[in-house]
């Protein structure tokens, strides 16, 4: 009893504040999902009514939450696998034995996770623009014709993609790094002296041994990118042809542009689900190959 008791004590005051600034506004948020809260119950109260599943049953039917979502499912299909692959890459060349000024590169690497997300979207914007980029400065020197990349509908999202990329890559490489240094050396020794290549061990050796950081890698990113909005937000505003509006863009748009706070709350929890489905799918596969 009393350590069960000492145990209470300690873990109290963390779940006290989990539960006032976690808990709390969960279920508010899901209370208000099922009312019709907006501006007009905002300044009067007793303008709110409560109706149930209609919010989430009117944005099923509403096309430009399927819109969003769809722009959301592009930018999780091709951009997890690419910012994966170029982390998985990272990390094999920094634990490379040739390597050199590991430190360094690591450091550089990892920047841009911790940079300011809008200052480096400005800079992105500047760099991609049509008339005075450096990108299509570039493309030009090799006789490419200038892109609109941001005002292109078939450029926009490949274009956000690549900055998340390039600003997230890093945290998943420290990750990868970590697991690639806990595989024995011995496998490695012996499959050289059986005579496997490099690509051989990769395959054999590496990926196996991987697997849990793989998996674990996955789900975080997976879950991160459909809650993709301050790209979008800062670099294209949904536009060009909302081409580039998430579903958490959306769900923004109709809590503070349009004051439709109760299907906002609706937006947040359909997004819920759809995570912690996706991610279940993605453990359950995870268990079946013995990852978990």
């Amino acid at each position: 009893m009393r350590r069960s008791l000492a145990g209470w004590l300690f873990a109290g005051p963390a779940l006290l504040v989990i539960g006032v600034f976690f808990g709390l506004p969960v279920l508010s948020a899901l209370a208000l999902s099922l009312t019709d809260f907006d501006l007009y119950a905002l300044a009067d109260r007793s303008n709110l009514r409560f109706v149930g599943l209609a919010n989430y049953l009117d944005l099923l039917r509403t096309p430009m939450f399927w819109k969003s979502l769809w722009n959301t499912t592009y930018f999780v299909v091709v951009g997890v696998p690419l910012s994966v692959a170029v982390s998985l890459g990272a990390a094999l060349l920094l634990n490379a034995p040739v390597a050199r000024f590991k430190a360094l590169f690591r450091t550089a690497l990892f920047a841009p996770v911790v940079t300011t997300l809008v200052a480096v979207a400005v800079i992105w914007r500047y760099l991609f623009h049509t008339s005075y980029g450096l990108v299509n400065w570039a493309l030009g020197h090799i006789g490419v014709a200038p892109v609109d990349w941001l005002g292109d509908p078939r450029w926009a999202m490949p274009t956000i993609i690549l900055f998340a990329v390039w600003k997230n890559f890093g945290y998943n490489m420290v990750i990868f790094l970590a697991g690639l240094q806990a595989i024995p050396q011995d496998l490695y020794e012996a499959a050289r002296i059986d005579g496997a290549s490099r690509w051989q061990q990769f395959l054999h050796i590496t990926l196996p041994q991987l697997g849990p950081v793989l998996l674990v890698v996955g789900v975080i990113t997976v879950s991160g990118y459909f809650q993709l909005f301050a790209e979008p937000y800062v670099m294209t505003r949904g536009d060009p042809l909302q081409s580039t509006v998430s579903v958490l863009y959306f769900m923004f748009e109709e809590g503070f542009k349009w004051w439709n706070l109760g299907r906002a709350s609706a937006v947040a929890f359909l997004l819920f689900l759809i995570i912690l489905g996706v991610t279940t799918v993605m453990l359950r596969l995870g268990r079946r190959k013995e990852l978990v």
